[in-house]
């Protein structure tokens, strides 16, 4: 993980004797505006320590083999420090993940894959590094006096690299002497699970002292001062601000900021979509759902996400707030958030696609099928799992309800059926009024492409090979 060439201690020095910048103190008074802050250590010394660059760092567990849209909350609040001045580490849980944080949890997780964790690190790290070059680039297309080559790149890190030779001995000579069972216990996430059937091994007991060790190390060989993290994560960050103090005599000035943990006006939990996990990896969730994911935020939840998940000026999401409340059927809030959100993770090109299939996608319904370019279409959805190539032959001899069913638009037959009889079931925005309808050439997008729609948004696309 490390930069080639340099050893941690060069590449600390290096990160300590970053010069200064006028805009450094002024980032955590834009978290706190845009919704970034839930809790803070020592907020008039932090104020007065962000007047110089600092070193930020957080944390991300490799449960996973890609990062999805509940990371853009500790992701968006690294970038505002970097856009400030200051530079980040991104710490992989390389052996804390093999461990389980208690945090938030009711069970203990099942014991990790070593060989799983090695391959999410290794994909999540290239998933940041994306992510940062993205959001630099969108960041220096909406801040007019940002220089895009002076912001510090985001130093990637495992903490595998300093705990898989970390011997027992040493680590409680090193961190265990330090540290009070009494302090260990009254932390919420060990409390809330003591007093749970289940109880709490050794093994999660311990996971604050690896991760107050992690702060520790990158303090020493960083010059790190600051970790973030989630609302849950506040006994894990107390624990390395405690081993730190009790370990250096010089006062260290070190601090914790934790962000809030998301959950929809529906109090769902933020990312999650029918269930499943809104991904940034495009071969996880297609950029067309990741657009509609954001298009689809209820009314209560736009204007917070906008402030979150955008560098939209404060003013400018006000404009856009009083434009979407005068006329909210229009969803114009919701239209911006998806577009910008995309464009930050995806690229321009990735947004705009994304809103060129939205189109093609949901015609108003007095749009003639002439106006609809099939070479449009298809290259909107190509790649897309809902895009199917077919023989015409397959075309002309199966019913749409059968189609419908055979490319798992709707469960089943039947529920074609019945979709047809509710005239739920759209072929090229038109309803589709005889259950028994085969499509014809005429039928056809420049005799081509079909786009066939059951309800609001489920989408089938064929096209004729």
């Amino acid at each position: 993980m490390l930069r080639a060439g340099k050893s941690v201690q060069q590449l600390g020095r290096q990160l300590r004797c970053l010069s200064t910048s006028n805009s450094a103190s002024n980032v955590l008074s834009v978290l706190k505006e845009r919704g970034f802050v839930h809790q803070v250590t020592h907020q008039n010394e932090l104020e007065n320590a962000l007047s110089s660059p600092q070193v930020i760092y957080s944390g991300i567990d490799p449960t996973a083999a890609s990062l999805h849209i509940g990371h853009l909350v500790p992701l968006m609040s690294m970038l505002h420090f970097q856009l400030h001045g200051h530079t980040t580490i991104s710490l992989m849980g390389g052996a804390t993940g093999l461990i389980g944080d208690p945090s938030g949890r009711k069970t203990e997780r099942e014991p990790a894959n070593v060989q799983q964790v090695e391959a999410n690190v290794n994909s999540i790290s290239e998933n940041v590094k994306k992510f940062f070059a993205r959001a630099v680039q969108y960041a220096s297309n909406r801040l007019s006096n940002l220089n895009a080559s002076n912001v510090t790149e985001p130093v990637l890190q495992s903490n595998l690299s300093w705990h898989q030779d970390f011997g027992m001995l040493e680590f409680l000579r090193t961190v265990g002497i330090h540290a009070r069972v009494n302090t260990m216990i009254s932390r919420d996430s060990v409390r809330t699970r003591l007093e749970s059937s289940a109880g709490l091994s050794f093994t999660e007991f311990t996971y604050q002292l690896l991760q107050a060790y992690d702060f520790f190390h990158l303090h020493r060989h960083f010059g790190c001062t600051i970790q973030v993290g989630g609302s849950d994560q506040w006994g894990n960050i107390v624990a390395g601000l405690e081993l730190i103090s009790r370990s250096d005599s010089a006062d260290p000035k070190v601090f914790g900021i934790t962000t809030p943990l998301l959950t929809t006006a529906s109090g769902e939990k933020f990312g999650k979509s029918a269930g499943n996990a809104v991904w940034l990896d495009p071969k996880l969730t297609s950029v067309f759902d990741f657009y509609q994911y954001f298009l689809k935020v209820e009314d209560a939840d736009v204007e917070k996400y906008l402030k979150l998940f955008t560098l939209l000026p404060i003013s400018r999401i006000q404009e856009v707030m009083q434009n979407h409340q005068a006329e909210p059927e229009k969803r114009i809030a919701q239209r911006v958030l998806a577009a910008e959100v995309t464009e930050l993770v995806h690229e321009a090109s990735g947004a705009a696609q994304a809103e060129k299939t939205t189109k093609v996608a949901f015609r108003q319904p007095n749009t003639t099928k002439n106006s609809l370019d099939a070479q449009s279409i298809i290259g909107a959805f190509e790649g897309d799992p809902r895009f199917k190539w077919c023989e015409r032959e397959e075309l002309h001899s199966t019913p749409v309800i059968k189609l419908a069913s055979k490319y798992s638009l709707v469960p089943s037959t039947s529920a074609a059926r019945q979709l047809v009889q509710s005239r739920g079931l759209y072929l090229n925005n038109a309803a589709i009024s005889e259950v028994q309808f085969t499509l014809k050439d005429s039928d056809l997008l420049e005799g081509q492409v079909a786009v066939i729609r059951a309800g609001k948004d489920k989408l089938l696309v064929l096209a004729v090979k």
